[in-house]
C-alpha cells in the first residue's frame, strides 16, 4: 500500500493524498497521472532493449503501464501502422527504431522486431506478481473479425489461424505476420492463440489481429487485488 501527494490548487499550497491499493481502479488512475505530469512515485514495469546482428539493429523503448504513445520506424510502412495501432489499443508507450536488411527482404526486421518485443514484454513483466494472467479480446474491423487469447505462463506456444488473399498489404508481406507473432510469444514465454472468425480485406485482418492482440495482452497484464503471488497452483509462471 503507498500513499502519494497531489497537489490540487493552482498555487500548489493545497494537497490531498491518495491511498493506493494495488490492483484496484486507483492503480490505472495513477499510472496515468505519472504518465502525463510525473505526479506520482512508484515502479512502472517497463523495459529497454537493444538487439544488434548482421542481419538488423534495433532499440526499443517499451511501457506497459503506458496512455498508448507510439513513436515508430521500422521502415515498412504498413508494419509501422501495425505497431502503433498495437501501443495505441493496449495502452503501452512503444519507442522503436529498427534498421534491417531490407534490401534483402522484410523478414528480418519483422521477425526481429517480434523477439525484442517479446523480450521487452518479459523483462517489464518481471516474476509477474499480482496480475490476471490471462486475457482475451475478440475485435471486428468492417467484415472482419478476430479472436486472440493470452496465458502469461511461462510457456511459449503459438496457435495461429489466420488467411490471406495477397501476398503482401502494402510492403508487408501477409506470411511474416505468423512469423511476428512466433517470435512475440516464444520470447515472451506466452500461449498465444489468434483466430479468424471472419475474413475479407486483408488489411482488415492483419489490423484487427494487432489490435486484439493488444487489448488481451492488457488485460493478462493488469493487477488483480485477489492474486497473492503468482497466479499458478506451482507458485511460479
Amino acid at each position: 500500500m503507498r500513499y502519494i501527494r497531489k497537489n490540487i490548487s493552482r498555487d500548489n499550497n493545497a494537497v490531498i493524498f491518495v491511498r493506493i491499493i494495488a490492483g484496484t481502479p486507483v492503480i490505472s488512475e495513477c499510472v496515468m497521472l505519472i504518465n502525463n505530469k510525473g505526479l506520482m512515485d512508484m515502479n512502472i514495469r517497463s523495459a529497454d532493449i537493444s538487439r544488434k546482428t548482421k542481419e538488423t539493429e534495433i532499440n526499443m523503448e517499451f511501457v506497459l503501464d503506458g496512455s498508448g504513445k507510439a513513436q515508430i520506424e521500422t521502415g515498412i510502412g504498413f508494419f509501422n501502422h501495425m505497431l502503433d495501432s498495437f501501443a495505441r489499443h493496449g495502452f503501452f508507450d512503444l519507442k522503436l527504431a529498427v534498421k534491417g536488411d531490407l534490401y534483402v527482404d522484410p523478414h528480418h526486421s519483422v521477425e526481429d522486431t517480434g523477439i525484442v518485443l517479446g523480450q521487452a514484454i518479459k523483462n517489464a513483466l518481471g516474476d509477474k506478481a499480482g496480475i490476471k494472467r490471462y486475457g482475451y479480446s475478440i475485435i471486428p474491423m468492417d467484415e472482419a473479425l478476430i479472436l486472440c487469447a493470452v496465458d502469461l505462463s511461462g510457456r511459449p506456444y503459438l496457435s495461429y489461424d489466420l488467411s490471406f488473399s495477397a501476398d503482401k498489404v502494402g510492403y508487408l508481406d501477409t506470411e511474416l505476420v505468423r512469423e511476428f507473432f512466433y517470435a512475440v510469444s516464444y520470447t515472451a514465454g506466452m500461449n498465444l492463440h489468434i483466430r479468424m472468425l471472419n475474413g475479407g480485406n486483408n488489411h482488415h485482418v492483419v489490423e484487427a489481429a494487432f489490435k486484439a492482440f493488444a487489448k488481451a495482452l492488457d488485460e493478462a497484464t493488469r493487477p488483480d487485488p485477489r492474486v497473492d503471488g503468482v497466479l499458478s497452483a506451482k507458485g511460479v509462471i
